[in-house]
């Protein structure tokens, strides 16, 4: 048995055994991870789809995703791969790639205006590794490296990966303890710590889905983009009115089909309160 410390969970995870994320195990009284190079998706998007609005606009990345999530969101939009049923059946199928085949990949479509690699679709940075092998290739490119990511990682895998990593866009998906705790299965406090410490090392943009019921008042995007306003750049100078904020509709998902959508009028009006904090707000998914 062994201890992870990717995340606030630190599961003690048996010999053969996976952790809570379904994607780390512990092989001869040792973490490891056990999705390294299984890739369940590949695509070429527009950056602006992961989403970043204000890195490389116009640009197309390579998209890469594997297996596992360390929260359990229940309107999760990839579940199939990420951490259902069918999402842990279908995991030993996954295609094994390596990273130097990606970062060939990568470098093949440089020509279609590839800028690099992002990784994304389930949770990345639980299998951090595999990430960072790949990504010393992806920079020896000369190419860019992105993760779309939850922000529930501890900084010491942040400090990893940091020399890497060009950009990022990170979900703050709500500002109360309750629903982190409660509907995401999370920890606030850790993500805000991430965001905090990573905005010091590359370019990052913020998203926030809006569920009717959970996180959807004026009150608290008030005081998360106040939150957000006041964050720092490495030099220690206030810069958090720059970073962008993605602010997106839900739609019934998965295992949260109780409710409606985000009605279109309230996702702008949330925009136009974050906008008293922040400079650059997107709305998404209207």
């Amino acid at each position: 048995m062994a201890k992870c410390d990717v995340c606030f969970r630190q599961c003690e995870i048996p010999e053969g055994k996976l952790g809570f994320c379904g994607a780390r195990t512990c092989v001869n009284g040792e973490i490891s991870q056990a999705s390294y190079g299984r890739i369940t998706s590949l695509a070429l998007d527009p950056v602006e789809k992961k989403p970043l609005a204000r890195f490389y606009p116009g640009s197309l990345i390579l998209s890469a995703g594997s297996y596992g999530c360390n929260l359990r969101c229940p309107f999760c939009q990839n579940y199939a791969i990420s951490w259902s049923e069918e999402a842990f059946r279908s995991a030993e199928a996954a295609e094994v790639i390596s990273p130097g085949e990606l970062a060939r990949t990568a470098a093949w479509y440089r020509e279609k205006g590839n800028i690099g690699v992002a990784f994304t679709y389930n949770e990345p940075l639980i299998g951090y590794e595999y990430i960072l092998d790949t990504a010393r290739l992806v920079k020896d490119l000369g190419m860019k490296v992105v993760l779309v990511t939850n922000g529930t990682a501890s900084l010491s895998v942040l400090n990893r990966l940091a020399p890497y990593i060009d950009a990022m866009n990170i979900d703050l998906k709500g500002f109360t303890d309750r629903y982190y705790r409660e509907i995401l299965k999370g920890d606030r406090r850790m993500v805000m710590d991430f965001i905090e410490a990573a905005v010091q090392v590359c370019h990052v943009e913020l998203t926030t889905l809006i569920i009717p019921g959970e996180n959807d008042t004026e009150e608290e995007t008030a005081r998360m983009c106040g939150w957000i306003s006041g964050l720092k750049d490495r030099e220690g100078k206030v810069t958090g009115r720059n970073i962008p904020l993605h602010i997106s509709r839900f739609f019934p998902r998965f295992m949260m089909q109780d409710r409606d959508a985000t009605d279109v009028s309230l996702i702008y009006r949330l925009a136009e309160t974050a906008r008293k904090y922040l400079n650059y707000v997107y709305t998404g998914n209207c």
